[in-house]
C-alpha cells in the first residue's frame, strides 16, 4: 500500500508550503477549527518541532523515539512568533535533506505496528503528519473545516493514509478504541481498489485488509478516499455509515492519535 519515498518526499514538501502559505493567509492569533485547542502559532510550532525530532531519528542523532520535546532546546518553538514561518520553513528543510541522504537500509527506531522499512516508514509519517496538519493550517484560514476537494488529496495518498491509520495506529495496545460488544467496521473507499476490515471488541482492535465475504461487517464506511482519510482522522464529516451500530460516534470518541 505505500507509496514510494520519492512520492513522500514531494507530499512533504507540497504540504509544507500549503501549511506555510495558509498559515500567513489566516495569521499567526487565528483559531483552529479542526484543532480547537489551538492558534496557528500553536499548529505551526508543533509541526516544526515534529519535523526537528524526525529528522533526529533519521540522522542518527536519536536512537530511539522517546523525546520531551520542552525539554529539548534544539527543538522549541521561537517565542517570537514573528520568527515561527522561518523556524518551520529552515525544520522543514532539513527533515527532507535527511530523509535524501538517509540509505535504503536506514536503522533507525520506529514505533507503529507492522511499520514499513525505516526510511520508507519516516517518509510515509511525516508525509501524512504534514498533510493533516496542512488541513488544519487550511481550516484556520476557510474558519471551518475544508472539505474533501478543497484539499486536493489524491485518492492515491488518502488510501495510503487510511492503511497507516488503520494498519499502524489503531491496531496499537494502546489505541483506546474499544467495545464491549464486539463490532466489525468495514473502511471501504469508492474510488480505490483497497479497503480494511477493524474488529473492535475488549482487546486491542485488529485490522485486516479487505472485507470478509462470508461475514458482512456490522457497519460500513464509505465515501471518497480523501473523505475518509479526513473523516477519520476527525477533519471532515463526508464519511456515510451503514449499519444499526453508531461505529463512528465510538471512534471520534476514543480515537485520538497522538504524535508518537
Amino acid at each position: 500500500m505505500t507509496l514510494s519515498v520519492e512520492q513522500y518526499l514531494d507530499r512533504i514538501g507540497e504540504a509544507v508550503a500549503g501549511l506555510a502559505a495558509d498559515a500567513a493567509d489566516a495569521g499567526m492569533d487565528a483559531a483552529v477549527p479542526t484543532c480547537p485547542e489551538w492558534a496557528v502559532a500553536d499548529l505551526m510550532g508543533h509541526q516544526g518541532t515534529v519535523h526537528r525530532w524526525a529528522t533526529a531519528i533519521v540522522s542518527g542523532a536519536l536512537t530511539s523515539t522517546d523525546l520531551d520535546p520542552e525539554a529539548d532546546a534544539a527543538i522549541v518553538p521561537p517565542a517570537d512568533v514573528a520568527a515561527l514561518p522561518a523556524w518551520f520553513a529552515e525544520g522543514a528543510d532539513r527533515l527532507l535533506d535527511a530523509l535524501r541522504a538517509a540509505p535504503d537500509d536506514l536503522a533507525a527506531a520506529v514505533f507503529l505496528h507492522a511499520a514499513p522499512r525505516p526510511k520508507v516508514f519516516w517518509a510515509r509519517r511525516q508525509a501524512h503528519e504534514t498533510t493533516i496538519h496542512g488541513v488544519d493550517a487550511m481550516s484556520a484560514r476557510l474558519g471551518r473545516f475544508p472539505t474533501a476537494s478543497e484539499t486536493g488529496i489524491s485518492p492515491e495518498l488518502a488510501a495510503d493514509g487510511l492503511d497507516e491509520l488503520l494498519v499502524g495506529f489503531v491496531s496499537r495496545r494502546s489505541s483506546r478504541l474499544r467495545s464491549e460488544a464486539p463490532l466489525t467496521m468495514l473502511i471501504a473507499p469508492g474510488d480505490v481498489d483497497a479497503a480494511w476490515t477493524v474488529t473492535v471488541s475488549a482487546e486491542a482492535p485488529v485490522t485486516t485488509i479487505g472485507a470478509d465475504p462470508d461475514k458482512p461487517a456490522d457497519v460500513v464506511l464509505t465515501g471518497s478516499a480523501a473523505a475518509l482519510y479526513l473523516g477519520l482522522w476527525n477533519r471532515g464529516d463526508e464519511i456515510s455509515q451503514t449499519g444499526g451500530i453508531d461505529a463512528l460516534g465510538l471512534w471520534r470518541e476514543s480515537v485520538r492519535v497522538t504524535w508518537a
